[in-house]
């Protein structure tokens, strides 16, 4: 098929359409418009050829395409939630230090005033465990020095709180973390699916961009056919074997193939335009290239195994993935719901040393020695009457699992149809490839044949064109088969969710 420069053909063409009318002769235009002035951009700047492949495209739409940019970030941003949530188990410190002064007075000291003078500080580490243990080390020492000789005391020691129950196998944290790990894999899944629709929009777009570059090409050589009909046709006017009124048939096939013609390579600029914002993030860039497919239509016989189609959908579509995710974050609320109904039940002991002495060193000497000990242990239970709240709470998150569950089994029901259906588009549109290409082959046939009895005068000029228009629609079929096809394997692979193994495509985490 003719290849032609969409733009070039069509500015010639409205250029010549603009022209003054005049006697037909066998070389000029019977299209009449007004005088078109091209931008300065398009008179000053040639379209810049550049061919792409497939890949190529794909490749650019994963770095530039804006959706996947900005999807790329929800990663990111999960897995720093995450780091996030561990802080619930960052050891806090606490430090004080306080001078107090205190004039109480009073009938029964000697001067009417009794002045007392206070140093304290103190200190405490705590935190809690992955085990939920809490636990708190903690430090104190003060002294008094008025009105009596200076004297100081304290305690350190260590305080844990081990729960038997409620917040034992889970508690808030542990929530927030596993909840938060879950949504990373939620938002690794996420960005897969955004991945694989933007390869799916690119390779569907570039297939467009093909079949509207080649129909192009159809659409030319119909009107090529149309224009020979008619210079054959007006030489036969001058020799006096047709009809003058005859070429108004021939003149009229022009100018419907001329209209064609100019709504294809429109169609084909859209194309060209669809493809580049989806691998572009400077579309300005690109408004002076001229994209040329390096791929040509085929049909490569496939084998379409549908349990083979069905387990790829089941283990790899990153929508169905993610909501498996949902149900076993669900799953994990409800652990966490379920633990919250027990009573809390808490074992508590604590340990440590007293220290006095006439000052901080004394204090201080008496901590290190080790020989006045403290210590307490026990059990201790807390619990609402009725657990009206938790238990509300549990059973409403239970039927939540539910809901999640149903929801799951609907779409994996879902995927099975739609994977069912689209390997038989894939079948139908192979068969549609078969036979357009035979109705083209029969087209061409019949075309030659009735063109050699036209010529021996045994045809009519409007059979002729009727077969041309015939010949010009097969190819074009021929061509949206072709295209249809390799869109299906598309759609398929998308439906699968193996677009990103069928493009070689490595998606890896960071």
């Amino acid at each position: 098929m003719k290849k032609i420069s969409a733009c070039l053909f069509l500015a010639g063409l409205l250029s010549a359409a603009s022209a003054q009318p005049g006697p037909a002769t066998a070389n000029e235009s019977t299209i009449v418009a007004p005088p078109v002035v091209l931008p300065a951009s398009l008179r000053t700047n040639a379209p810049v050829v550049r061919p792409l492949s497939m890949q190529d495209c794909i490749a650019a739409a994963i770095q530039h395409n804006f959706d996947v940019r900005v999807e790329r970030y929800e990663p990111l941003k999960s897995k720093l939630a995450l780091e996030e949530t561990y802080a619930g188990y960052d050891p806090l410190l606490n430090l004080s230090g306080t001078h107090s002064h205190n004039n109480a007075g009073g009938p029964m000291t000697t001067n009417g005033t009794f002045i007392t003078e206070n140093n304290a500080f103190s200190s405490t580490l705590g935190g809690s465990l992955p085990s939920g243990t809490t636990y708190n080390v903690f430090g104190n020492v003060g002294d008094t020095y008025e009105p009596f000789p200076e004297t100081a005391s304290g305690q350190v020691g260590v305080q844990v709180t081990q729960p038997l129950l409620k917040n034992l196998w889970i508690d808030s944290t542990r929530l927030a973390i596993t909840a938060a790990k879950n949504q990373v894999k939620q938002s690794e899944q996420g960005l897969r699916l955004q991945l694989i629709n933007t390869i799916t929009a690119v390779e569907t777009a570039y297939l467009e961009l093909i079949y509207d570059q080649e129909n192009v090409g159809v659409q030319q050589e119909g009107l090529d056919l149309a224009q020979t009909q008619l210079d054959q046709d007006r030489q036969r006017v001058q020799v006096g074997s047709l009809a003058p009124l005859d070429v108004q048939q021939d003149e009229a096939q022009v100018a419907q193939d001329k209209a064609t013609l100019i709504s294809a390579i429109s169609a084909l600029g859209t194309a060209q335009r669809a493809l580049k914002i989806l691998i572009t993030d400077r579309y300005s860039d690109w408004i002076a290239v001229d994209i040329q497919p390096t791929m040509k239509l085929d049909a490569p016989l496939q084998n379409f195994n549908l349990q083979d189609s069905w387990t790829k959908g089941m283990t790899q579509r990153p929508d169905l993935l993610q909501a498996r995710l949902s149900l076993e974050l669900q799953g994990i609320q409800l652990k966490y719901d379920r633990n919250q109904v027990f009573p809390e039940l808490d074992l508590v002991a604590s340990y440590g040393y007293n220290g006095a002495g006439s000052g901080y060193s004394d204090t201080f000497g008496e901590y290190q020695a080790g020989n006045r000990p403290f210590y307490t242990y026990g059990a201790q239970v807390s619990m609402p009457l009725s657990e009206l709240r938790a238990r509300s709470i549990y059973k409403g998150d239970k039927a939540v699992e539910q809901q999640l569950l149903l929801k799951l089994k609907e779409l994996e029901q879902t995927i099975m149809v739609n994977i069912d259906n689209d390997i038989g588009v894939a079948v139908a549109d192979y068969e549609s490839v078969q036979a357009t290409k035979q109705a083209r082959i029969y087209a061409e046939a019949a075309l030659d044949a009735e063109q050699k009895k036209y010529a021996v005068g045994k045809s009519t000029t409007f059979t002729v064109l009727q077969l041309q228009n015939t010949l010009t629609g097969a190819r074009s079929a021929e061509l949206r088969a072709l295209a249809s096809y390799q869109e299906a394997l598309t759609v398929l692979a998308q439906a699968e969710g193996s677009t990103l193994e069928r493009r070689s495509v490595d998606v890896t985490w960071k």
